[in-house]
């Protein structure tokens, strides 16, 4: 691995506190449950208010009756509060809650506030998201909560919610807990402390540094560790993060890069926790419950560490870099450094003022959290000078809202600071009149406290934020500005029947703190006690933002944003979808593409889903009757070689255009993988050595791959190749071509299909630098195809059968995807069960799926609902996903079907039971049916083993053509397999895996083809293999005929068809453009003469042609346009027919004289997918040409004519190439490009290659024209091998198999 490329791996983990020799000690407690309150004294006890004396907070006792019974407030409403104070830091692990004793006062819910100086306090939440604990149902029982994580802290504060509704709030409570002890040190600007290690505490490849700190500052360096080389790493803040910097080399000047980054506010002024964990090359940063694993150079997996700086970095000269703030329980390998620092021992010096306590400055915030919260002051400073100033921090995550609002003086107008687009606007308006606009200030929604100063003085008037970091404007309006009695923050009260406040803005969601009003600070303390002011929904003496995107739930690269309330997802360009990002939009193999309905082309694969693994495009080729997934790497080419001069072997590596991870996964979950490997070589010896040491090898398989001595298409160990396994080698002595060491070109080649050997890595060629020898290699692309986890199915034939699996672990994010056919009406897929929660999708009727779960608030359900029958046995797909945002659930194509999760509500879905599939463990409701392609998380169940060993169970299911056998176009026949299906296209005039292809064939004047009917007797004697499109019923009871061409003669004969006793049928195009269909059914009469209702038809566009015969109706239709309907005056039949003829008649003795000079003429043009009733005579001539009775003369050159998307009708060389099979990509479509990069050049690459080719072939086409005769015979088999969908399949890329005569011109 590059030193320079670390790889990081976000973890979030759910996990307790650390062991108490790094966070603080529980002083000898084994079990932290002491009760804490019992034994406080009243003055321990505050309160926002009480009833009366009796019902004083001193009361509030667990199971106490002293005084009223317990604590009730004067009113009970949100704004009330309990606070106890513990006397000192103490490690609370749970908290009891009582109502007031013999009453009707109870809590039902409340929140839990915790603070180390009785400010700045902290609410507690569960899961990060909730932050209400369940009360009481009456006012004796105790409700005990053991909190998740303990907290420490000095001061309880407890918040009612909601509270009996009959009755008013009342409370006891108790909270239990054990002493914490710790060791503490604070820093300010300038100070540090230095520890340098002795040599025992430096050895060693372990290395662990943890601390607690709290800081107001968003900015500063934590700790610099340096070793003896000059390599270090850094722990610094940087606005609100903790970034990981690592410095490489013995460079002191070197620049540190940073590793990795974690946590978010962490300016709160809160206690948080980190751990810096080394173990070789592996480093985990942990801040509070979040860790980080990165990989660092292997140079230091034995760093010794000469010197750790506390507080500063070194050579530091900017105060503002050093920490500013307290640290507790400071340890470096176990030792704790601030005793260290206590004692004065020599291994570790102070810098500046260090001391052993932390003294916290007191900054009252106030939290804006709802739609109706607002803050409303008395302006009742006397402005003397005449000027006016009002300051303020704030911080926030919304882009917009009011932050203050007041009345000019004696009407003059109405003031307006506000937040619109994260930018500081400032509007002073009057009866709707703009008076004036300024605005500062950028990005300022980014969670970071920002200063604003709004200042007049002397007729300037100056809106300021940030003045250090820029964003100042002024104004000089010709009005004084000064506020009139009030001012506003944040809204406005919901009924203000003065109209002092009218906010025409959204309401200011976020914290704001350091409120000053001329110079002079607001006291929000007073606010909070209804002193001062007057306020709405606030949260005072806490700053309650939450940072949703740290971590981030945004998964598979999708970038967070968010505001006050939720955070939102990017998925662009990820590749995955949902609110999350957590589903891919791409299928997860090429056979998943091709039962879309989608054709060769290249795709994005996502080979495990929701899974880590990234998309990686891949060519899909589905010409055959397997779909084969191509992986091209950097050389498929036949390449000579040419090994340097004074080196005896040649080594080639191979660079695949997927990552390590994905090849691995296709190979895994492919039925079959191969990969051609072709040795060329003349006097060049391949493996077999008369000491028995091979001359060349090649490593393959996962990683670097492993040595393999045996060549393509012999067995592996076998030091063999295919010639010697088939006992057909040049030397029956040996077992390889090239071992017999000749002077003439020969090859060994051949597929390796061993999937543990592959992909081919790399190889070794030794024989190659002797005098005369020479020799060529290949290794072609990586070619898979049967996807093993598509039609992994199970058949439940009761319904009281299941399957069971482990539990399903799908805290954060949970998706399953499977396809489903039954002929019930209900029915459970899945069910996973918890002590509480459960997860369970169900076919609840035969129109509705269900999907419901519960992750702790309450069962939730997302329905998906179709307009025809699910029970219809046919295959149907769910897609349902589970995320902290959202739950969704998709029944095949249908609209998706979602419902919203809680806001703040639990988001962890926790599952102990077995996962059963097609039942439940009640065994009621099971399922009837089959399910296939069943995936959890982007993991395939093998549901096919656990039902070989599992009663009502069977393994796999039939019958796919009801769901798939619409993908058989054009009369092509859905044929089952034991996993999916094939269209047979032997009664349709196409071609392809889905019988869409259509056969064309450009047609020049001198071109005939000719099929022969046989005779019913002959045809009865002479069974054939060879498709039915072939052979035709002799005596039709009327004709299908269909076709499609493209021409600028007229006239022109398309096809003929005659009979032994002199009757016909001809299609031609007339003088006049029309189309002409002649009817000789007797030969005693004249033929009848039908025409068209439409011209033009030789204009060099495709028309599409159908005619259908029954007795004396004959009905015409061209293209779209109408039907031409006619009756013919004889009802006879064609029988005994003798041929069919496209093109020029050759044999005209039986034509009538119009007709011969027709078919004298021939036709210079296209046809395309002709048939006759029951026959393809163009498709037998290209693609069954020495099989079928059909005779070809003159050039007939296979082409794309037919398709409406030929640009160039005419030219021979307008052929199928990989280029033409594009789509989009996402939408189930081959990608147009799947490489982004470089367009430009490679579409300048491609118009060269399309020049040079097109060139080619005009001079090849004028050639091949001049030798016809010999071009002929040639041309036909050419096609046919080129296209017939009975050959396997041949990449053309990798279509390059040379002769040893070949390759004996090429190298000589």
């Amino acid at each position: 691995m590059d030193l320079r490329t670390i790889r990081v791996f976000g973890i979030t983990a759910r996990v307790a506190l650390l062991l108490c020799g790094m966070s603080g000690t529980a002083a000898g407690e084994e079990v932290c449950e002491t009760a804490l309150v019992s034994n406080l004294p009243p003055s321990s006890f505050r309160s926002s208010s009480q009833l009366s004396s009796s019902h004083a907070p001193g009361f509030a006792k667990l199971n106490r009756r002293d005084g009223a019974g317990g604590w009730s407030p004067l009113r009970s409403d949100r704004y009330q509060w309990l606070e106890v104070d513990l006397g000192e830091r103490t490690q609370i692990t749970a908290v009891a809650t009582q109502g007031r004793y013999g009453s009707s006062d109870w809590l039902t819910s409340y929140q839990l506030m915790f603070s180390d100086t009785g400010h700045n306090w902290k609410q507690y939440r569960q899961e990060d998201s909730i932050g209400s604990f369940p009360g009481n149902s009456n006012a004796d029982s105790v409700v005990q909560y053991k909190l998740q994580q303990p907290a420490v802290a000095r001061f309880l504060r407890l918040i009612p919610l909601d509270w009996n509704p009959a009755g008013r709030i009342g409370l006891r409570l108790e909270a239990y807990g054990c002493p914490y002890t710790s060791d503490v040190v604070s820093f300010d600007d300038g100070s540090s402390l230095t520890y340098r290690p002795g040599p025992a505490a430096r050895r060693g490849s372990k290395l662990i540094t943890s601390l607690k700190f709290k800081t107001l500052r968003n900015s500063g360096t934590l700790l610099h560790a340096e070793g003896q080389d000059g390599s270090g790493l850094r722990l610094e803040l940087e606005r609100g993060k903790l970034r990981l910097l690592l410095r490489e080399g013995t460079s002191s000047s070197s620049e540190p890069h940073q590793l990795t980054s974690l946590g978010s506010l962490l300016d709160d002024q809160h206690w948080h926790h980190m751990v810096l964990r080394q173990k070789n090359s592996q480093l985990n940063l942990t801040v509070d419950k979040h860790t980080e694993m990165v990989q660092i150079p292997e140079e230091f997996n034995h760093w010794d560490v000469k010197l750790l700086i506390v507080g500063a970095s070194q050579n530091s000269a900017d105060p503002r870099k050093n920490f500013q703030g307290c640290l507790e329980n400071l340890m470096f390998n176990s030792i704790n450094l601030t005793e260290l620092a206590k004692s004065n021992d020599q291994q570790v010096s102070i810098k500046g003022n260090v001391t052993f306590s932390c003294a916290e400055p007191v900054s009252v915030a106030v939290t804006f959290p709802g739609p109706r919260s607002f803050l409303q002051l008395p302006w009742t400073t006397p402005s003397t000078s005449g000027a006016t100033s009002v300051g303020f921090q704030f911080r926030t995550w919304n882009k917009a809202g009011l932050l203050l609002t007041f009345d000019l003086p004696g009407q003059g107008g109405e003031v307006w600071l506000y937040l619109l687009d994260a930018r500081l606007h400032l509007q002073i308006q009057n009866g709707g009149r703009m008076l004036l606009e300024l605005s500062a200030g950028s990005a300022l929604n980014d969670g970071q406290w920002h200063m604003v100063d709004l200042t007049s003085r002397r007729g300037r008037l100056t809106v300021s934020v940030d003045k250090q970091e820029g964003g100042v404007a002024h104004a000089s309006p010709s009005f004084p500005v000064s506020v009139s009695n009030q001012i506003f923050f944040g809204g406005c009260p919901a009924e203000d029947h003065n109209q002092e406040c009218r906010n025409r803005h959204s309401t200011f969601h976020g914290c704001m703190r350091l409120l000053t009003l001329d110079n002079q600070p607001v006291d929000l303390i007073m606010v909070q006690q209804r002193l001062l002011g007057n306020y709405s929904q606030l949260q005072i003496d806490m700053c309650g933002i939450i940072d949703r995107c740290s971590p981030s739930h945004c998964e598979h690269g999708g970038l967070c944003s968010q505001t006050w309330t939720v955070f939102h997802c990017n998925c662009s360009d990820s590749g995955y979808s949902g609110a999350t990002c957590h589903s891919s939009v791409y299928e997860q193999s090429c056979e998943a593409y091709k039962h879309n309905g989608n054709t060769s082309g290249y795709f994005y694969i996502d080979v495990d889903g929701s899974g880590p693994i990234k998309p990686q495009p891949v060519y899909c080729n589905m010409t055959d009757e397997n779909t084969w997934m191509v992986v091209q790497h950097n050389n498929t080419e036949l390449t000579k070689v040419r090994p340097p001069s004074g080196e005896n072997q040649h080594l080639v590596h191979f660079d695949y255009m997927s990552e390590e991870e994905q090849l691995l996964a296709i190979i895994h979950q492919s039925e079959h993988c191969q990969q051609e490997l072709s040795y060329h070589c003349r006097k060049s010896r391949l493996l077999n050595t008369q000491e028995g040491s091979p001359f060349s090898w090649w490593l393959g398989g996962p990683g670097l791959g492993l040595v393999q001595t045996y060549w393509g298409g012999a067995h592996p160990g076998s030091q063999q190749c295919a010639c010697g396994l088939q006992g057909d080698c040049v030397d029956p002595q040996l077992f390889c071509n090239c071992d017999a060491d000749r002077m003439e070109w020969s090859e060994d080649s051949g597929f390796i299909s061993h999937k543990e050997s592959l992909p081919v890595r790399s190889l070794v060629l030794g024989d190659v630098w002797r005098p005369g020898s020479e020799a060529a290699y290949r290794v072609g692309s990586l070619q898979c195809h049967g996807d093993k986890n598509f039609w992994n199915a199970a058949f439940f034939d009761q319904e009281t059968s299941y399957l069971h699996f482990p539990t399903f672990h799908g805290e954060l994010s949970a998706d399953v995807s499977f396809l489903f056919k039954t002929t019930a009406s209900f029915g459970v897929f899945l069910e996973n069960l918890g002590i509480k929660d459960f997860i369970r999708i169900e076919l609840s009727s035969s129109t509705r799926v269900v999907f419901s779960f519960d992750v702790g608030n309450g069962p939730l359900e997302v329905a998906a609902e179709s307009s025809y029958p699910l029970n219809d046995d046919r295959w149907h797909r769910v897609r349902a996903e589970r995320n902290v945002k959202e739950a969704s659930l998709r029944l095949d194509e249908l609209p998706v079907a979602t419902q919203e999760a809680p806001a703040d509500g639990h988001i962890h879905l926790q599952l102990n039971s077995q996962l059963f599939i097609g039942g439940t463990a009640s065994r009621q409701r099971g399922f009837r049916g089959c399910i296939r392609a069943l995936q959890l998380n982007g993991v395939t169940l093998d549901l096919e083993e656990r039902a070989k060993i599992t009663p009502g169970v069977r393994p796999g299911c039939p019958g796919h053509c009801s769901s798939y056998g619409s993908l058989c176009q054009n009369q092509g026949r859905c044929v089952e397999r034991a996993a999916g299906f094939h269209c047979d296209c032997g009664l349709s005039a196409y071609t392809g895996v889905f019988c869409q292809t259509e056969v064309s064939a450009i047609f020049k004047s001198g071109t005939s083809v000719s099929y022969t009917f046989k005779e019913p007797d002959e045809l009865s004697r002479n069974g054939s293999d060879v498709p039915s499109s072939i052979y035709s019923d002799p005596v039709p009871r009327g004709e299908n005929v269909s076709l499609s061409f493209r021409t600028t003669q007229s006239p022109a004969l398309l096809l003929h068809v005659s009979s032994h006793f002199n009757e016909y049928l001809a299609l031609l195009i007339n003088r006049h453009d029309e189309l002409e269909l002649r009817y000789k059914l007797d030969s005693s009469r004249d033929a009848e003469v039908l025409r068209s209702s439409m011209r033009g038809l030789a204009n060099g566009l495709l028309h599409t042609v159908a005619i259908r015969r029954s007795a004396d109706s004959v009905s015409m239709q061209i293209d779209n346009n109408a039907r031409d309907d006619f009756n013919l005056s004889f009802a006879g039949q064609l029988s005994s027919l003798r041929s069919l003829v496209l093109g020029r008649v050759q044999d005209s003795d039986a034509l009538d004289p119009d007709l011969v000079r027709l078919g004298a003429l021939g036709l210079t043009g296209c046809l395309s997918v002709v048939q006759y009733n029951s026959i393809s005579p163009l498709k037998a001539a290209l693609l069954h040409p020495d099989t079928s009775p059909i005779v070809v003369l003159g050039p007939l050159v296979r082409s794309n004519c037919g398709s409406s998307a030929s640009a160039n009708p005419y030219s021979a060389e307008n052929t199928h190439h990989l280029s033409d099979q594009s789509g989009s990509v996402g939408s189930g479509q081959p990608l147009v490009n799947a490489m982004k990069t470089d367009s430009a050049l490679i579409g300048g690459v491609i118009a060269v290659v399309i020049f040079v080719i097109v060139t080619v072939f005009a001079i090849t086409a004028r050639f091949l024209y001049r030798r016809k005769e010999t071009y002929r015979s040639r041309e036909v088999k050419a096609a046919k091998q080129e296209e017939s969908q009975d050959f396997h399949y041949n990449n053309q890329t990798d279509a390059r198999n040379v002769s040893g005569e070949n390759s004996k011109e090429f190298f000589m």
